[in-house]
């Protein structure tokens, strides 16, 4: 049931995350663990992994259902250059698409700007907080959720809007192996994300689609022509002007 550390440390072939592992069997929340070892200076790569979150949370803080034992919650501490925090958030749903696809063969999705989707489902959730200091920054925490070994219809709650892995696949599946080519390849996409904006860009299901994208207590509606280089959304509204969106809650419009 509990994650077998040995063998993911057999599949890491990382430098720095998850060289450093905080693993617990029970949290309120791998992002406030990690937000205290990054206050106490802990080395940059450092992984906090939690069987389960008692107060597990997403973006626009809600909650992110939790059961233990069949998921993968875990926050990395990163402390980037200033540059590199804007692409956290194309570098983190692509490594986990990347890492599904890698163990599994499906091919899932990105729901922009950073859910990992299947058919529509989420699979994967990102939630990244950073704290900075004028134009440095101090640390990044860069948490993920994974529906792994979840049976979805079990929760009421997120039934109709959720998957995972074993329920897309059929069949359960190892989350150390998951969990490894996970790091594997964040680390890979972290130290070089040139690349990684074209591939983040291909698995976009958002882009061509009508759309209402919520934010805070404004509502634009559109169609979600593109993304600039910066990830942010453009949005080509019905009067034919385009908005430039950094962030949001998108819905498909019928």
């Amino acid at each position: 049931m509990w994650l077998d550390l040995a063998a993911l440390e057999q599949r890491l072939n990382t430098r720095l995350l998850g060289r450093r592992l905080i693993y617990l069997t029970s949290t309120g929340s791998t992002q406030d663990v990690a937000r205290g070892e990054a206050e106490r200076d802990a080395a940059p790569g450092t992984a906090v992994i939690a069987e389960e979150q008692t107060a597990g949370r997403g973006r626009f803080g809600r909650s992110w259902v939790s059961p233990a034992g069949q998921n993968l919650y875990l926050t990395l501490l990163l402390r980037p250059p200033l540059e590199r925090l804007r692409p956290l958030s194309i570098v983190a749903p692509l490594a986990v698409a990347l890492a599904i696809e890698d163990e599994t063969g499906l091919r899932p999705q990105i729901k922009w700007p950073n859910d990992v989707v299947m058919v529509g489902r989420k699979l994967s959730g990102v939630l990244i907080e950073s704290e900075l200091a004028g134009r440095k920054v101090r640390y990044s925490l860069v948490g993920i959720g994974v529906n792994v070994n979840f049976d979805i219809e079990e929760s009421s709650e997120i039934a109709g809007i959720a998957t995972s892995v074993k329920r897309e696949l059929g069949r359960a599946v190892p989350r150390e192996a998951l969990l490894a080519s996970l790091l594997n390849r964040f680390e890979a996409l972290y130290d070089d994300p040139a690349p990684a904006f074209a591939q983040w860009r291909a698995r976009l299901e958002t882009l061509g689609r009508r759309i209402t994208v919520r934010f805070r207590d404004q509502a634009y509606e559109g169609v979600a022509e593109d993304v600039d280089a910066n990830g942010n959304l453009i949005l080509r509204r019905p009067d034919g002007t385009a908005l430039t969106i950094e962030a949001g809650e998108v819905t498909l419009r019928a």
